[in-house]
């Protein structure tokens, strides 16, 4: 580690510590992460010939899948065809088509491709980032999403194959940003600190995702679809100069940081010694833990439904509920922005708690994890029988979307409690399973609504996702620890039992004295 540079005291003075610059940074880049990464399910919405679609699909006819629909919908009073809402000559009833011809499907395809770029890069550069500088990793991210989004325009139209190499690139930048700031929140956030640090972090991913739907959708009806990529790109370049000015990987790198808050994060995590390397990450012991599979198999479950929330929903809201692109989005982007005080509050509370002795780590993570997966999981099935009723539906969508954001103060911070060390490898490995969701989600909505698009194919959608809530639920209540494991400790052999919940959130291998 190179020697300390002089602390100057944080940006923004005492009012706001350089650690929440660092969190409020980090959620901005996340952001604009998620916001880039969603636009497309929006704006395909107003890319796509619906008209054009809709008459092919009139010679398919429903097949066999449309019997298996009809076979598992036990309310057959329920209508399986929604009108728009309003009077019939609300202009909600008019579709708006767009230049490509580009069946479900393909829809599917151009959704999920995001994901195969995201899946490979994840453990290569969480490497990176445990090993040389999360800041940098951090800043491709968010670079190759912004260029990659202002180049789309011009790809796409060239053939659909263009628009699939961007979002692949896309996801590739996508897939480091999890790692990286895990690294950071493990070298920058105190143990009292940490759910809430953590959660005003992630919690960018909520806020990209209602600004880029909401901004999506106004952009694509008033201007053209190609507007949602050249705006939103162009806006998320200012970013990059602030976190490259304003951020550093660990405190001890930190100009624009006082000495006092220096001292307290360096003593609070044990950082306070130099270390010549970072430690290998003991791979057996890895993937022997227990509670490294609660959190992996939580993760992949919870991906699905909250890639149902996000990319499927704005699909839902068109193809069943019949309203129109700019209510389908500001309705869409709705829940996102309570769901931000939700999740806050609720970390600030568990820590609070945490702090104050009155709940563990482990409790925190679980109670989080029970609300992540319930109340979502319940507020399906109550969407999979509401039937035509469209704004009880968005209301109930709503809800669960809120919900989700517990995500943030359970399972998805967990890999810091566990092995702080290696926490860029550990939510790498936990997020490359998770991304599978989001390759396999599009696609399976794609096939089952493919010629079915009413509420009986919805239905088959929402019950996969509810039993994967409830196994999501299950396994990190029975199987879950916030209590950091043995093998964190790379290379010293002590108690094989995990230690307290309380020890410093990371330890370092001390330099050899000569």
């Amino acid at each position: 580690m190179p020697e300390e540079v002089p602390a100057k005291g944080s940006v923004l003075g005492k009012l706001v510590p350089a650690r929440y610059v660092l969190a409020l940074l980090g959620s901005i880049g996340m952001a604009i992460v998620y916001g880039l990464k969603v636009n497309l399910s929006v704006a395909m919405v107003a890319m796509v010939n619906h008209t054009a679609i809709k008459a092919a699909n009139v010679d398919l006819g429903h097949g066999h899948l449309q019997l298996n629909v009809s076979a598992l919908a036990p309310t057959q009073d329920l209508p399986e065809e929604c009108s728009p809402p309003g009077e019939p000559t609300n202009k909600t009833s008019v579709v708006e088509d767009g230049p490509f011809n580009w069946s479900e499907p393909l829809q599917g395809t151009l959704l999920s491709c995001y994901f195969w770029g995201y899946l490979v890069s994840q453990i290569p550069l969480a490497h990176v980032a445990e090993n040389f500088s999360a800041k940098w990793v951090m800043l491709f991210s968010v670079a190759i999403n912004v260029v990659c989004t202002l180049l789309t325009p011009v790809f796409t139209k060239l053939h659909y194959g263009g628009l699939i190499l961007m979002r692949v690139l896309e996801g590739v930048g996508g897939g480091a940003s999890f790692p990286a700031m895990h690294v950071m929140i493990a070298s920058w956030a105190p143990p009292t600190e940490r759910m809430v640090m953590s959660t005003i972090i992630y919690v960018g991913t909520s806020a990209g995702t209602a600004l880029s739907i909401l901004l999506a959708g106004l952009l694509s009806a008033e201007w053209g679809w190609e507007s949602v990529f050249y705006v939103m790109g162009a806006l998320s370049c200012i970013w990059m100069l602030l976190w490259v000015i304003l951020v550093q990987d660990n405190p001890n790198k930190q100009r624009f940081i006082s000495p006092e808050e220096r001292q307290m994060i360096t003593s609070s995590l044990g950082t306070e010694e130099k270390t010549e390397h970072h430690p290998a990450v003991p791979w057996g012991k890895v993937f022997t833990s227990v509670p490294f599979w609660a959190i992996l198999i939580a993760h992949t479950c919870s991906n699905f439904g909250w890639y149902m929330f996000l990319i499927e929903i704005p699909f839902y809201m068109k193809q069943v509920l019949k309203f129109n692109v700019a209510s389908n989005a500001a309705l869409s982007a709705l829940p996102y922005f309570p769901m931000i005080i939700f999740s806050i509050c609720l970390g600030k509370l568990l820590d609070t708690l945490q702090a104050k002795g009155k709940i563990s780590t482990t409790f925190a993570r679980k109670t989080a994890t029970s609300i992540c997966t319930i109340i979502p999981g319940i507020c399906l099935l109550v969407l999979c029988y509401i039937g035509c009723r469209h704004y009880e539906a968005v209301t109930v969508m709503s809800v669960g979307i809120v919900a989700m954001g517990a995500m943030f103060s359970g399972f998805l911070s967990n890999h810091i409690d566990i092995a702080p060390n290696f926490a860029g490898t550990l939510v790498a490995l936990t997020n490359t399973a998770a991304t599978l969701p989001g390759i396999v989600v599009p696609l399976f909505v794609g096939f089952v609504t493919h010629g079915n698009q009413n509420i009986g194919a919805w239905r088959i959608i929402f019950g996969v996702t509810i039993v994967l809530f409830a196994l999501e639920f299950l396994v990190f209540v029975f199987l879950g620890s916030g209590s950091e494991q043995s093998w964190n400790k790379a290379g010293v052999q002590k108690d094989p039992e995990a230690k307290d919940e309380k020890t410093p959130l990371k330890e370092t291998v001390p330099v050899a004295k000569p």
